[in-house]
């Protein structure tokens, strides 16, 4: 298997697990950036999985985000790459083409939120905060978490936590719709597996198809929409997964998918 920075990827039947591991805070590099595009890439091209976990290593951490020490000196270019390389690596975790769960087991800070916020789903232990502080060192969120986070919360909480540096506790966010659900301490990584499973019931080339459909939902009209949505489902005649699913379903058996 690769190797890749910063990250510790196992693959499990069809869930690959995925632990950002930059001890004491998790937090990007450059390199890991890069690595984590690369990783969703291959994970995208092995079609016997299904479904990707992202946890952090450790009890404390998420991920704090970006080192701010590499914006210490004010260098525009290595500014300029890292918001790039941030931009790459979200924009190709939120297109994974199955189901992507964040397991946020502590603090999720900056880009460490920005990276739950691309994935699908997101289930947050009872001890976990959750912030964008970057302006409060004369910075912005450029990873997504303007556009993301009022997606998830509305216009007013995404302004406390962006404009006003609000910090939230796992309770909050679940209140508000940045997670989907709180757990006890150590049990989200666990959690989140169990959600995998479930997922992993459904047609992979269905969840594909509706993935693209949901999240297109933030950028077209529904006007534009909805015929795509028809195409899209008389494509799913062309693939084996559909006619899978429903001889399983008239045959009373679990049906077994082969992503095609």
């Amino acid at each position: 298997m690769s190797n890749y920075t910063n990250l510790k990827l196992e693959k499990n039947n069809h869930t690959a697990v995925l632990t950002l591991a930059n001890p004491p805070a998790n937090t990007w590099t450059r390199d890991a950036l890069a690595d984590l595009t690369r990783l969703v890439q291959d994970l995208n091209a092995d079609r016997n999985i299904y479904t990707l976990v992202i946890t952090g290593e450790g009890e404390k951490f998420f991920s704090a985000g970006a080192d701010l020490k590499l914006f210490a000196d004010g260098d525009k270019a290595v500014a300029q790459e890292m918001a790039r390389r941030f931009g790459e690596a979200f924009e190709t975790l939120s297109g994974f083409r199955g189901v992507s769960i964040a397991a946020i087991n502590g603090y999720a800070m900056g880009g460490g939120l920005e990276c739950a916020l691309a994935c699908d789903i997101r289930i947050a232990e009872e001890q976990a905060q959750m912030a964008l502080p970057e302006a409060a060192v004369g910075l912005l969120p450029c990873a997504g978490g303007t556009q993301n986070l009022p997606w998830l919360v509305g216009e007013g909480w995404a302004k406390r936590m962006i404009l006003c540096g609000e910090r939230v506790n796992a309770e909050t966010a679940l209140r508000i719709g940045l997670v989907e659900e709180v757990v006890g301490k150590g049990q989200a990584k666990a959690r989140a597996l169990e959600l995998a499973l479930q997922a992993e019931k459904q047609s992979p080339s269905s969840v594909a198809a509706s993935k693209k459909l949901i999240q297109g939902a933030r950028l077209n009209p529904l006007a534009s929409v909805l015929p795509i949505e028809r195409e899209l489902f008389m494509d799913l005649f062309d693939t084996e997964d559909q006619k899978e699913g429903v001889q399983a379903f008239l045959q009373k058996r679990t049906p077994e998918w082969k992503n095609k």
